[in-house]
């Protein structure tokens, strides 16, 4: 497996992947980069799984940033990456976190979770 830095590296390059407006409007860009299984707790409170962002039009599109990206292995080919996004479009700040698994030599994520922050 790669070093703890490769890893970091290309762990945010895929979160930041999915804060791109083409990638979060694509199913097929969704499709390759979420694990079969997949669900997510956002931070609305509902619970999304795989098949609502990859069937119909894609994630919304909003205007965000990420910062305070960190990564811990907890398992061979599993990683938790944890960090905050400012959502200037809602004007909302969220504690992020994901668990992504390395599933036939690629990295796809597994788990989401968003939680409301005041910053």
């Amino acid at each position: 497996m790669e070093d703890q830095l490769e890893l970091k590296k290309r762990i945010l390059d895929l979160e930041l992947q999915l804060l791109k407006p083409h990638i979060r409007q694509s199913p097929v860009e969704i499709d390759k980069l979420l694990c079969e299984g997949f669900f997510e707790f956002g931070s609305s409170g509902t619970v999304w799984c795989k098949e609502d962002s990859v069937g119909g039009q894609g994630l919304s599109v909003r205007d965000m940033t990420l910062t305070n990206f960190e990564i811990n292995l907890l398992a061979e080919g599993v990683v938790l990456a944890t960090y905050h996004v400012k959502d200037l479009t809602r004007d909302q700040n969220t504690l992020r976190s994901s668990i992504w698994k390395l599933d036939n030599g690629h990295w796809k994520m597994f788990f989401h979770q968003g939680t409301l922050t005041e910053s």
